[in-house]
């Protein structure tokens, strides 16, 4: 009798607890885009802003002189200090961001002022009017927390308090081995009964887009003592080794034996459609994940397995995708025992979501997955995405 399939949540849950938390390291400021704070709680050492400042181009004042005619006084320019006190009866003209003068307290705007032979007829201004107060975004010793992955506006605020700095989970290092007699790197000749290796270049991509490092390392061909001798390479100094092909039952799949007699293997059929024989293990110290060589299963395995892996040693929680609900067209069949992943197009239509499948479902079919923007699940037990309802669906791409 066959060993049974795990669900895809049992075998998340068996892979996830493998999940080492990265160590920390130290980059610049202008590197630390996506990375995680090793510490996402941090007190502002500085108000931001440092002092009160003008919001507008335009003229301080005391809101009490106005409506009516000021004389002009000395002008204020952002970068520089506000020079004497503002007197009552004046008006200086000030840049945006200039630093308020003493005993001002409003701006107003140049469009409505009219400025002549050293005087300003203004219109009223209330007290507060566009002047942008110290400490107003973040004043000094408050927490400023910034969990998750850090965003353009996350970088930003760690700027804004004088960071030049920041300490981060370093990304995870992932090794990439590719199997296969039949493979040949892109960019060579091909002989009859080669192929180019998709999955080391797409796994590589699919790596970096989840946060991590990846190291790429030469084809390995069909024999027991090469992928052996791979893994070794492959799994010193990485946090996790990713292979491709050699898992399955085939007589020159050796990735799942040579990981049950030289290091451990957990488990390695899963329950999912595309993507059967994934084979989760040990080599060393470090995790080995061998995906199916068929490249569309490949790259579904590892947004269901290795992305989210990837990103909780870093931290991060789930895969980070958008999930929706949509509702496909038309039928789109199924393997009943497994949970399906149908690759789809989907976009807004109206208050609903609708999907149409890519293109074909072969785990052989690259472009279609390519060009779909998500993975609709349909649950174990159902032959076909039924339009009559709504599936969850993952998000890989833009959902128009």
């Amino acid at each position: 009798m066959s060993e049974p399939m795990l669900t895809l949540d049992e075998a998340l849950t068996r892979l996830l607890v493998r999940a080492r938390s990265t160590a920390v390291e130290t980059v610049p400021l202008d590197a630390a885009l996506g990375r995680v704070l090793a510490e996402p709680r941090l007190q502002a050492p500085i108000s931001v802003p440092p002092f009160d400042n003008s919001a507008m181009d335009g003229y301080a004042v005391r809101a009490a002189d106005t409506p009516g005619e000021l004389s002009v006084g000395e002008e204020i320019a952002a970068g520089r200090a506000p020079g004497p006190g503002l007197e009552a009866g004046t008006a200086r003209p000030i840049m945006t961001g200039g630093p308020m003068p003493a005993g001002a307290d409003a701006v107003v705007p140049i469009e409505v002022a009219i400025e002549h032979d050293g005087r300003v007829q203004l219109a009223a201004a209330d007290r507060g009017a566009y002047v942008r107060l110290a400490g107003s975004d973040t004043p000094a010793g408050s927490e400023v927390c910034l969990p998750g992955a850090l965003t353009p506006a996350g970088v930003a605020v760690l700027a804004s308090l004088g960071l030049g700095t920041v300490t981060v989970r370093r990304r995870p290092v992932v090794a990439l081995l590719s199997t296969g007699d039949e493979l040949v790197a892109p960019g060579n000749g091909l002989a009859p009964g080669q192929i180019h290796d998709a999955n080391g270049p797409a796994l590589a991509a699919a790596v970096v887009d989840a946060g991590g490092v990846p190291r790429r390392l030469p084809l390995v061909r069909d024999d027991a003592a090469a992928v052996e001798d791979a893994l070794r390479e492959a799994s010193a100094g990485c946090d996790l080794v990713i292979t491709s092909g050699g898992v399955s039952v085939g007589r020159h799949d050796h990735v799942r034996a040579v990981l049950e007699e030289a290091g451990s293997l957990d488990f390695w059929r899963i329950a999912v459609q595309p993507g059967k024989p994934l084979a989760v293990g040990s080599f060393g110290d470090a995790t080995v994940v061998g995906l199916p060589g068929n490249p569309v299963s490949a790259l579904v395995t590892f947004e269901l397995f290795v992305r989210p892996f990837i990103r909780q040693a870093m931290g991060l929680d789930g895969d980070g995708r958008m999930r929706v609900r949509a509702r496909p067209v038309a039928p789109i069949a199924t393997d009943p025992p497994r949970r399906a992943f149908l690759r789809v197009t989907a976009w807004r239509d109206g208050s609903e979501i609708r999907a149409r499948a890519a293109g074909g479902q072969g785990s052989a079919q690259l472009r279609p997955l390519a060009e779909a923007n998500g993975l609709l699940i349909v649950p174990e037990g159902e032959a076909a995405a039924d339009p009559a309802r709504a599936y969850e669906t993952i998000i890989i791409g833009s959902l128009p």
